[in-house]
């Protein structure tokens, strides 16, 4: 039996009211600021948890300090796990990432609302230092919970406001790092029945497809290089001929026109999913100047796609375009390694599912791929079951004007309530 309408009604008016005081508790005067490993997650998490021990949900905390709130099912294991993050960028919005958790929160306050007790456990789990901003690392909390956070990343990755590393803010925190590290699960993957995620729609495909929700059938992998130096020869500008230049400017500009070519053709004749960025191109305002021909640029790049083989052919063709640049105007590329994470598939059978619950709740949807990386990731990387549910936004994300409608979000916690309630039902393949 599936939580009635009063239920759900229960559950969504607590989910409003947590909105308001986490993001009142947030707000610091600009936007929404709930730094990874610091105050501002704990708090987000410390209200959760008040919240769990109200509803008389059963509470665990793991040596990342991720929180899962479980409603006990008749037979314990292998969860649903709805989960997302409580942290949130400098300065940002207050839906990205506690919308999911909160939109767990409502599902579960349902379930117990209507007395319904699962055939299996359903948890709501709030995932640590999912945001980049914060340390220049992503996805902290799931990839410690499947023993994926590297040593060098704990020592290196220092937070942006604080320039102290990870190691230190999560010691601080209380986490138990002789129990992180890689190899060390904090979650074994084989325990888990799904990992289910709803988050804001971070572009404005579903307002402009007049959509509420959409199906997430992947999540693009990227390549990487968050440095990338061109050193040239400094000149003259009104001396030194165009053949006499090693212009580290002109050969960067070279650089992006060959990738940005690249990508036409990837998109409009090949019909393949890639977008390309080069985040920052900079040169040394102390030394270049507007009679200075610039012999150093500093710039970055960014490659994501759901195609493995594609992303290998952005490195191939950017390796290729530097060599040839390089030889043609004098200059020299120095690119740092390039990092990368692979693409991630949601569970087609997951994504039926929910396709086939909007239907059932008459809820409008379509299939989406998601341009940004997720903790579903992690789980799908993990060999987890995993799904993803997108809610229409609106003013894209990671700033204070991020916008979702609360109808919006009540259609995607209806349906996930349908799912869970489907999934412990043995309704689902």
């Amino acid at each position: 039996m599936h939580p009635d309408d009063g239920a759900l009604r229960k559950g969504l008016a607590l989910a409003e009211e947590l909105f308001g005081r986490i993001g009142s508790a947030s707000f610091d005067g600009a936007g929404f600021t709930r730094a990874a490993y610091g105050p501002g997650e704990q708090m987000a998490h410390d209200i959760v948890a008040e919240v769990a021990r109200d509803l008389d949900l059963e509470i665990s905390v793991d040596a990342a300090l991720n929180l899962a709130i479980t409603l006990k099912g008749k037979e314990r294991g292998r969860p649903l796990i709805i989960g997302s993050h409580l942290d949130a960028v400098p300065q940002g919005g207050n839906f990205d990432g506690l919308a999911g958790v909160l939109a767990g929160i409502a599902t579960l306050a349902a379930f117990r609302e209507a007395g319904v007790v699962p055939n299996m456990d359903i948890a709501t789990l709030c995932i640590r230092s999912e945001e980049n901003a914060w340390f220049g690392a992503q996805h902290v909390g799931s990839r410690a919970m499947f023993g994926k956070l590297s040593e060098e990343t704990l020592d290196r990755a220092r937070r942006v406001d604080t320039s102290r590393t990870l190691r230190d803010h999560m010691l601080e925190a209380g986490a138990d790092l002789s129990r992180i590290g890689p190899g060390k699960l904090l979650l074994d993957p084989h325990r888990v029945g799904g990992y289910l995620e709803l988050h804001i729609e971070q572009a404005d495909k579903l307002r402009d497809a007049g959509m509420p929700l959409g199906i997430v059938r992947a999540l693009r992998g990227n390549r990487r290089c968050v440095r990338m130096v061109c050193r040239g020869e400094h000149g003259h500008s009104g001396a030194l001929a165009r053949s006499d230049r090693h212009d580290a400017v002109f050969a960067v500009a070279d650089l992006i026109t060959r990738m940005d070519e690249f990508w036409r053709i990837a998109e409009e004749e090949k019909d393949e999913d890639l977008v390309l960025t080069f985040g920052r191109v900079s040169t040394d305002p102390g030394t270049h100047a507007v009679t200075v021909v610039p012999g150093f640029v500093e710039t970055c790049f960014d490659a994501r796609s759901i195609s493995a083989e594609v992303l290998a052919q952005v490195i191939v063709e950017l390796e290729a375009a530097m060599a040839e640049i390089a030889a043609r105007r004098g200059v020299a590329f120095e690119p740092a390694a390039i990092h990368y994470d692979t693409p991630a598939l949601m569970d087609g059978n997951f994504q039926a599912a929910l396709l086939k619950g909007c239907g059932r709740l008459g809820i409008a949807s379509m299939p989406m791929i998601s341009g940004a990386g997720h903790d579903a990731g992690d789980f799908a990387a993990a060999g987890i079951r995993s799904a993803m549910i997108f809610v229409r936004s609106e003013n894209g994300s990671h700033n204070p004007n991020e916008h979702m409608e609360f109808a919006d979000f009540a259609r995607g916690v209806e349906l996930m309530s349908w799912f869970a309630e489907e999934m412990s039902q043995g309704e689902i393949a």
